[in-house]
C-alpha cells in the first residue's frame, strides 16, 4: 500500500473517532443530525483530498502549510488562529446545545431541511473551487514561487470567492441542520471574520497580483451574488 492510500486511511479513521467524540458530546449515538453532519464532512474532506493527490499534488502541498510560513501575510497568520479557536467552539457547542443539554429549542423540520440543502450547495462551491483554481492557499500570500495568476474560470466566473462562499453556507448551515441556536451564533460571527480577511486579501491581490483589478471588474460580487 502506497504513502498516499495509508494517510486517506488514516485521515479516514481520524475523522470517524472526532465525530464519534461529538456523538458522544451530544448524549445521543442515534442523533440523526448528527450522522448526517458527520458523513457529509467526511464525504467532503475525503473527496478533495483523493482529488488533491491524484489530480493536483502541487496544491496539497501548498494546502499544507503552516501559519506563519512562506509570505504570508502578518496580520492574517493571527486572524487564522482566531479562526482556528472559533472553529473549535461552534464544533463542539452544538452537540451540547442541541441534544445533551437542549439549550436551543428544537427548530423547525423545515429550517432542518434549509440547513442541509445550504451543506449540499456548500459541498458543491467547497469542491469546485479547489478543481477549478490550483493556487487555493489557506494562507493570505502571493505564490511567487509557483507563478500565481488570477484564475477567473468555473465557479471563479460565478463569485470571486467560492470557497468562502462554500465556508459561509457551511457555518450557517450546519448549526440549522443541527438545530443549535448558539452555533447558529457562531456561525454569524464567522462570517463577519470572513468578511474581513476576504478585505485584507483582495487589497493584497490588487497590489501585487497582476490582472486582480481587471478580474474585479468582470466579476462584480466577491461573495454573495448580488450583495456583496
Amino acid at each position: 500500500m502506497d504513502d498516499g492510500k495509508k494517510e486517506i486511511i488514516t485521515q479516514t479513521i481520524s475523522l470517524c473517532i472526532w465525530f464519534a467524540f461529538i456523538l458522544f458530546l451530544s448524549g445521543n449515538w442515534f442523533w440523526i443530525g448528527g450522522w448526517i453532519f458527520a458523513l457529509w464532512f467526511i464525504g467532503l474532506t475525503l473527496a478533495r483530498n483523493i482529488y488533491l493527490r491524484s489530480k493536483d499534488p502541487e496544491l496539497l502541498k501548498e494546502r499544507s502549510m503552516k501559519p506563519g510560513t512562506g509570505n504570508q501575510k502578518g496580520w492574517d497568520r493571527y486572524l487564522m488562529y482566531i479562526i482556528g479557536a472559533i472553529f473549535i467552539t461552534w464544533f463542539l457547542i452544538m452537540p451540547l446545545d442541541a441534544q445533551r443539554f437542549a439549550w436551543t429549542t428544537n427548530f423547525p423540520v423545515w429550517l432542518q431541511v434549509v440547513g442541509g440543502i445550504l451543506l449540499l450547495i456548500s459541498f458543491f462551491f467547497s469542491y469546485r473551487a479547489y478543481t477549478d483554481n490550483t493556487f487555493l492557499s489557506p494562507l493570505v500570500r502571493i505564490q511567487t514561487e509557483r507563478k500565481q495568476k488570477v484564475v477567473s474560470t468555473g465557479v471563479y466566473g460565478f463569485v470571486r470567492h467560492p470557497l468562502y462562499l462554500g465556508d459561509v453556507l457551511f457555518f450557517i448551515g450546519t448549526p440549522l441542520l443541527l438545530g443549535s441556536k448558539y452555533g447558529l451564533i457562531l456561525g454569524v460571527v464567522m462570517l463577519f471574520i470572513i468578511a474581513v480577511r476576504i478585505v485584507g486579501e483582495e487589497k493584497m491581490l490588487v497590489e501585487d497580483l497582476e490582472g486582480y483589478s481587471d478580474y474585479q471588474n468582470k466579476v462584480k460580487s466577491r461573495l454573495i451574488p448580488f450583495l456583496w
